[in-house]
């Protein structure tokens, strides 16, 4: 489950593109950030996607990726060219492909490395759907299988493209638009398969092409009620569409940490049985599987392309970090995988972040005042420095990444040592203790 959404520049404050996901996994599925060069390649090479080989290009572009640590593809990522795009998985009525194929995450990174602007990124994910459609298991943990929206934007435009198998539709943004687990095209789109509206007909989906409606006729509703994506969609909706015109950075940041319109001093993510907030917390039951386990927003003009990652989970417990692709990433250990391991980054924030879970409306207030403020002096520093080299800006980086990491370890002393106030319902605390006890971490912190 997760949550994506673009502000053209007719709705942001600086006329710049601003793209924002969170991307929801199980809460041991640890996320990674990287970058991976500008690339040649010799003639007949093939690339090994997540399940499958396919044809590899002659050249690559350098790609930014926030990926789960199995995954050759990515959640969400931009390339040198300020390109971007997220995904969300979609439930529907046509068949999910379970032998190994392309996963929606490879769709990403394969369109991110072979392209340079949205458009031309629609029509290779259009190619490749028809080619190798879409199949495989899309998580490390059990067996999930769905089919995949996205959402591509560059400096100068974006689009919705929504997938039903090899059925598909694709629509120009025009503003603001929000994905989330939920077909969203309905009635009106720019391009489609051709065979969108005639297959929904003869299975009996709709009597008519007048009466056709994509995501009414094609989405699985058991699967699309249970996933909340409607309720998110139409909150990130809701937000965006209050500060129309005056959306930046840090209004984007908001949006990927709200927890709902009820949420206040006292309010805790293990209580409920849907996962339904966009800052998703996983607790117990099967609707309730999944976590934001990290965070991007990208800041696209025509002359910079800046983006700010978390690289770990719970975007409400983490700090954005300015990245440029151009400028690299520090030194963030080896790459994490699902088991606990306090020298990759995920996993050493995971130890602040569970701990604030056992006591949340208490122990957020403890770090939330000067996380913004951290986020803040960040913001600051990038708006005096666009224009630095490429050296500069890594140092900042660097910087940016080590100042957090150090403020962590000093926010996660202080937490431990706050007395638990509310503690959090049973089931939400048998469900932590399983997902760490599969993860082979230990609380750090008194019952």
């Amino acid at each position: 489950m997760c949550d994506t959404f673009v502000a053209l520049g007719n709705a942001t404050k600086d006329g710049s593109v601003i793209f924002g996901k969170n991307s929801d996994r199980h809460p041991n599925e640890a996320h990674m950030i990287q970058i991976i060069p500008r690339a040649h390649h010799p003639e007949g090479a093939q690339v090994n996607c997540t399940y499958i080989r396919v044809p590899q290009v002659r050249e690559t572009n350098a790609v930014l990726l926030s990926r789960p640590f199995w995954i050759w593809g990515a959640e969400m990522g931009a390339n040198e060219h300020g390109l971007v795009i997220g995904n969300e998985a979609v439930f529907t009525k046509v068949p999910y492909d379970k032998e190994p194929g392309l996963i929606g995450m490879d769709f990403i990174r394969l369109a991110l490395e072979r392209t340079a602007t949205a458009n031309e990124a629609l029509d290779l994910m259009i190619t490749l759907l028809e080619d190798y459609g879409q199949g495989g298991n899309s998580t490390c943990f059990g067996e999930f299988y769905y089919h995949n929206g996205f959402l591509i934007a560059d400096p100068q435009e974006a689009w919705i493209f929504e997938t039903a198998g090899k059925h598909w539709a694709a629509e120009k943004v025009r503003d603001i638009r929000t994905i989330s687990n939920i077909i969203s095209i309905g009635d009106h789109w720019d391009r489609a398969s051709s065979d969108l509206v005639s297959h929904a007909i003869s299975k009996g989906w709709c009597k008519s092409a007048d009466s056709f409606n994509f995501s009414k006729c094609y989405s699985d509703l058991i699967f699309t009620n249970f996933g909340a994506g409607k309720h998110r969609s139409c909150r990130t909706g809701e937000l965006l569409k209050a500060k129309q015109g005056e959306i930046d950075v840090p209004y984007a940041m908001q949006v990927l940490r709200d927890h709902g319109p009820e949420a206040d001093q006292n309010w805790q993510p293990g209580r409920g049985i849907l996962g339904s907030e966009v800052c998703m917390h996983a607790s117990f039951g099967p609707a309730r599987g999944s976590q934001a386990t990290g965070a991007m927003v990208s800041h696209l003009t025509p002359k910079q392309h800046t983006h700010w990652l978390t690289g770990t989970s719970a975007t409400c417990t983490s700090v954005f970090k300015p990245v440029w692709i151009d400028a690299g990433l520090p030194d963030l250990g080896p790459e994490p995988t699902g088991a606990y391991d306090s020298v990759t980054l995920w996993w050493r924030h995971e130890n602040l972040h569970r701990e604030i879970l056992r006591d949340y409306a208490t122990r957020i207030r403890l770090i939330e005042t000067e996380r913004g403020n951290l986020e803040a002096d960040f913001l600051s520093r990038v708006d005096d420095m666009q224009a630095e080299s490429q050296a500069v800006r890594a140092a900042l980086t660097q910087a940016c990444f080590q100042e957090v990491d150090t403020v962590e370890t000093e926010w996660l002393a202080k937490i431990i040592n706050q007395p638990v106030m509310d503690r959090r319902p049973l089931l939400d605390r048998i469900a932590w203790r399983g997902f760490d006890r599969k993860a082979n971490r230990q609380s750090m912190s008194h019952p």
